[in-house]
């Protein structure tokens, strides 16, 4: 491998980090709201709201990302009645269009993570807060949801890895992120292996940093899994000593 041609490719690849990691953190975000509201929509108990979101899980996730972005970025445009709404001058950038599409890709994912963490928090935790008197909201809110997010942050943490990957595919329409950048560069010089290992690295240690950032969190969240401060100091126990007879 040509280090000089490695390194040039490397600060080229390096301009292109922050697109990247902001149409990760913003398909993330909010996809978190769509996700939560899909998770509840299944938990109400009310069966049309319960079929409108398994629907919406079915589609999103059985079928390809790439297909999402393509039918929204170039699908959306064919309507009449989008290309006069308010929402067009926002719908017709592909920035926007690959937002959309990577949030509610990760919206369908995301709302089951959710849905099985909800489902995990212990009956007696929410019956016991019942008992002292705590109100709804407030038991979601310091019962139920620090407990959901405890268990369903790993799986979650494994989404959000995912979304990062998956901002490659914004690349097709014509968003220069790493992966577009990347194709440019070969484009011009042929050299495909070269590129595509230090894309390859890049991606890899955005989401070492993201793997980092998430274990961080789960121990936060756990303090069963903190390491103590000081080491606990072994208590002997004291046998007295023996005098003999009386």
């Amino acid at each position: 491998m040509d280090i000089d041609f490695a390194f040039e490719t490397f600060m080229a690849l390096v301009g292109a980090v922050p697109l990247t990691i902001q149409l990760a953190v913003s398909a993330i975000f909010l996809g978190a709201f769509v996700a939560f509201g899909l998770a509840m929509m299944r938990l109400s108990g009310i069966l049309p709201l319960a079929l409108l979101a398994r629907f919406y899980v079915f589609v999103f996730r059985g079928t390809p990302l790439l297909v999402q972005i393509f039918l929204i970025y170039y699908g959306l445009g064919q309507f009449p009645a989008v290309r006069h709404s308010f929402l067009w001058p926002l719908l017709r950038e592909p920035y926007a269009c690959a937002v959309l599409s990577l949030m509610l890709n990760t919206a369908a994912y995301s709302s089951e993570i959710i849905r099985g963490g909800l489902l995990s928090v212990p009956p007696g935790q929410v019956e016991a807060a019942r008992a002292v008197g705590m109100p709804r909201l407030m038991i979601l809110r310091r019962v139920i949801l620090p407990l959901a997010i405890r268990q369903a942050l790993p799986a979650y943490g494994n989404e959000m890895m995912s979304m990062v990957k998956a901002t490659s595919l914004a690349s097709i329409i014509t968003l220069m992120e790493v992966t577009g950048v990347a194709a440019r560069i070969i484009s011009e010089t042929y050299r495909v292996i070269e590129v595509f290992v230090v894309a390859g690295a890049i991606y890899l240690a955005l989401n070492f940093t993201l793997s980092r950032l998430v274990l961080w969190a789960e121990r936060a969240l756990s303090p069963d899994k903190r390491r103590p401060a000081s080491a606990a100091v072994p208590i002997a126990a004291a046998t007295p000593a023996s005098t003999g007879d009386a």
